[in-house]
């Protein structure tokens, strides 16, 4: 579950630890997208935050938590209603670009490191598979000049903090035309604990798409982790996760 600010999912504890055993910006509301505006929120001897780019090519020198080898089982589920031309949104090594190209979608997909893209490409050559894969920052890709029926975003909402959330949804306005779908898994504010992602209310999902946006479902789902990795503890089954499909009107 990856882009200048965007990647799969947010601090992991068992990693680029600072203070008291959390990472940098652990627990502190998700990503934040310039030392500024992180300093600001923390006291005077915490450690500056470690770059987006740095920190996810950190996790994909090894595992990371949240690439499992297969689509999450939301968008499975989800796949009838995930129609025609898709952009699958931080693909990360794929799984789920690819896995939709099997089903008969036309799929681009889009990360902003390159080592996963490179796995990506390697996969879906290996299964005969034809996906477009960018390497480009999510916040960027209002300037895609495809448009696409249906966009996918499995773990990337919960890396923003407040302001990139906002330049998130402002990009995917420009992409999207009216009647193009958005579908989004990320972390739960029911999931206990602190380590991991930002956790999201449905009011935080309500709210960001407020304007020019219709929020058809938000409900309730798991998101799957690789289990063993230390600082990734989880629900049993998975992280408990908000599954929400939201419609483009203006």
């Amino acid at each position: 579950m990856a882009a200048a600010t965007v990647g799969k999912t947010g601090n992991f504890t068992a990693r680029r630890r600072g203070r008291k055993g959390k990472t940098a910006a652990a627990c502190r509301g998700g990503e934040y997208r310039d030392a500024a505006a992180y300093n600001k929120s923390m006291p005077a001897n915490d450690p500056p935050p470690v770059p987006a780019e740095q920190r996810f090519s950190a996790y994909y020198a090894d595992r990371p938590p949240w690439d499992i080898g297969r689509p999450q089982p939301a968008f499975v589920s989800a796949a009838d209603a995930i129609r025609g031309r898709v952009l699958d949104l931080g693909c990360g090594t794929g799984d789920l670009a690819i896995w939709l190209a099997e089903q008969g979608r036309i799929v681009t997909g889009v990360d902003f490191l390159a080592a996963p893209l490179e796995q990506a490409r390697a996969k879906a050559a290996a299964r005969g598979v034809a996906v477009n894969f960018l390497e480009m920052n999510a916040l960027a890709v209002g300037a895609i000049p495809e448009r696409f029926d249906a966009a996918t975003d499995c773990g990337l909402f919960h890396t923003f903090d407040d302001p990139g959330r906002a330049a998130y949804v402002a990009a995917l306005a420009q992409l999207l035309e009216p009647g193009s779908r958005l579908f989004i898994l990320c972390m739960s504010d029911s999931e206990p604990g602190t380590q991991g992602p930002r956790r999201v209310s449905a009011a935080e999902i309500q709210a960001a798409f407020r304007e020019g946006w219709t929020v058809e479902s938000i409900a309730p789902a798991v998101f799957e982790v690789v289990p063993g990795i230390p600082g990734a503890e989880f629900s049993p089954g998975g992280a408990r996760a908000w599954f929400a499909t939201i419609r483009r009107t203006a």
